[in-house]
């Protein structure tokens, strides 16, 4: 590329939603796979090597995702966090919270946080005061060519409705949008930057070119609104959703690399001097790029060796038995009709609950079930996330309401057959958020309009009622409300079981050791 004698670049190298990936393998099988920050490692080196006015940046949900943080907090918490660790070694320049990072209690953030070689920065999570819970609201980098650059991060606020209160007591979620619109007004009073990044753990609730809403507008996802309703921003680098997208919205280049650490996202910022000494951004544009056969670093690859070990110790070990079948082979089946796997892990939450209504999902399509013999690698590949349990007193109704949510997830296409809701799929998969109920019996008529599916609903043979009263347990993210099930918000709460569900499951196995597959078959789905 051709550059003026009065122009410069800068190039801005991204992550968002890493997710624990440092090593790059897949856990579930150990299979070798192109992703991870050991091989982001390397490319930002050669990156650095190529150009001088480099910024590298993290945009949240970075040490929570992989068997590997699992065990890390498990066995190896007093130790340096092993993500913490790999991106102090890589030298980013700032990073930002993402809601994922509560979800191992505060103390495991607040240590990562600290033994980070570089800033935090979270403008719209705070204290009781207003002042930042964590970090600082923006960060003021003055590069080596004379450019002055602001970098300023705010999280989604919508945590509150998916993280268990305990983990974020003390902590207030103000709205990112109008955050992020104060600071950026007091960047560019006070700090007269060159160029304004702003970095939200958050997504787009709207198309970028159309505007039509792409999902319920709830607060989660507002990144088309601030591209919309905020002045002075010249690039919005964005994650939370796992999509893959560049554009201009407003005027504001925006980005999304994707997820697990398989993608980056690389910014070129082109800058011209002005007669005063100024410089005017006069290009910018923004790529996805996989990491894809790059050879891994070799200083991260020795800075893990002995936390991976660990951790595949730790893996494959066996922990029980199944008598019978409890795979998994098509997904959409284990959906549709009761699946022994899915019913193990209601078998689980009762007993560890003490009450006979159970929630759970199939949280991914790369869930496989248990085989015969089964090891803790089976298990966290199977439940990946630390989701503990809650018990909710409901009301008939309330059941009702959340099963009508979780029908949304059917449709029927064009010839008539029951299919996934294509919201469930994109712009984000969604699956985990279709729940299956245990100790009611129920049918889904997807052939029944939305809010009005479903039929036969009854406990202990007989039907529920609206203002009876129901003892139900979930995981913590559901029972908070999250994945829009708002009639669960705020409903009295009977017990909370603080032990993890993989720790549930390790225990139930421990118990019982060979557990027979077996299924009973409460609810149907059907188009009638």
């Amino acid at each position: 590329m051709f550059i003026l004698a009065n122009t410069t670049t800068v190039k801005i190298v991204y992550t968002s939603d890493v997710h624990g990936n440092a090593m790059p393998i897949l856990y579930g099988s150990n299979e070798v796979a192109d992703l991870g920050l050991a091989k982001y490692a390397s490319i930002v080196k050669r990156i650095r090597k190529e150009n001088e006015n480099v910024l590298v940046l993290d945009n949240g949900d970075l040490i929570q995702g992989t068997p590997l943080m699992t065990h890390y907090v498990k066995e190896h918490a007093t130790q340096e966090n092993p993500m913490i660790g790999i991106m102090n070694r890589i030298g980013i320049d700032a990073g930002v919270i993402g809601n994922h990072e509560f979800n191992f209690g505060k103390k495991i953030l607040t240590n990562a946080i600290k033994s980070s070689n570089y800033p935090w920065l979270s403008a719209n999570i705070v204290t009781d005061d207003g002042k930042p819970y964590f970090g600082k609201p923006y960060l003021i980098k003055d590069l080596p060519n004379g450019v002055r650059v602001a970098i300023v991060g705010v999280t989604t606020h919508y945590i509150p409705n998916w993280e268990s209160p305990a983990h974020i007591e003390g902590i207030q979620f103000h709205d990112a949008l109008a955050t992020l619109k104060h600071w950026v007004t007091h960047i560019q009073k006070e700090e007269k930057p060159d160029l304004v990044i702003a970095c939200y753990h958050g997504g787009f609730e709207r198309d970028l070119v159309t505007g039509e809403p792409t999902e319920a507008l709830t607060g989660e996802n507002q990144g088309y609104a601030m591209c919309q309703e905020i002045e002075g921003i010249d690039i919005l680098l964005t994650g939370h959703q796992h999509r893959i997208l560049t554009g201009k919205v407003n005027g504001v280049l925006v980005a999304q690399p994707g997820n697990n650490g398989k993608m980056y996202g690389e910014i070129h910022v082109e800058l011209k001097q002005q007669d005063d000494d100024e410089w005017q951004l006069v290009e910018k544009e923004a790529t996805i790029i996989p990491i894809g056969d790059t050879e891994p670093d070799n200083e991260i690859l020795y800075y893990m060796e002995n936390i991976e070990a660990s951790t595949q110790s730790w893996l494959d070990q066996p922990i029980g038995y199944i008598n019978g079948d409890m795979t998994i082979t098509d997904p959409f089946h284990a959906r549709v009709v009761k699946h022994t796997f899915v019913q193990f892990i209601q078998d689980v939450q009762i007993e560890a609950s003490s009450v006979d209504i159970s929630v759970t999902s199939l949280l991914n399509n790369e869930s496989k079930g248990f085989s015969s013999v089964v090891t803790m690698r089976d298990v966290v590949s199977n439940y990946m996330y630390p989701n503990t349990l809650v018990v909710l007193e409901l009301t008939g109704t309330n059941i009702k309401l959340a099963l009508e949510k979780s029908a949304e997830y059917f449709t029927l296409d064009e010839a008539g057959e029951i299919t996934v809701n294509p919201t469930y799929i994109h712009p984000k998969p969604q699956h985990y958020n279709y729940d299956m109920w245990e100790g009611i019996h129920y049918t889904i008529n997807v052939a029944k309009p939305v809010g009005s599916r479903i039929e036969n609903l009854t406990y202990h043979g007989e039907p529920l009622t609206a203002d009876g009263t129901y003892h139900v347990v979930f995981n913590n993210y559901r029972a908070n409300g999250g994945g829009n099930y708002d009639m669960l918000k705020n409903k009295p709460v009977v017990r909370e079981i603080q032990q993890d569900t993989v720790e549930l499951i390790h225990a139930y196995f421990e118990k019982y050791k060979t557990v027979n597959a077996h299924v009973i078959h409460n609810f149907k789905v059907i188009a009638d």
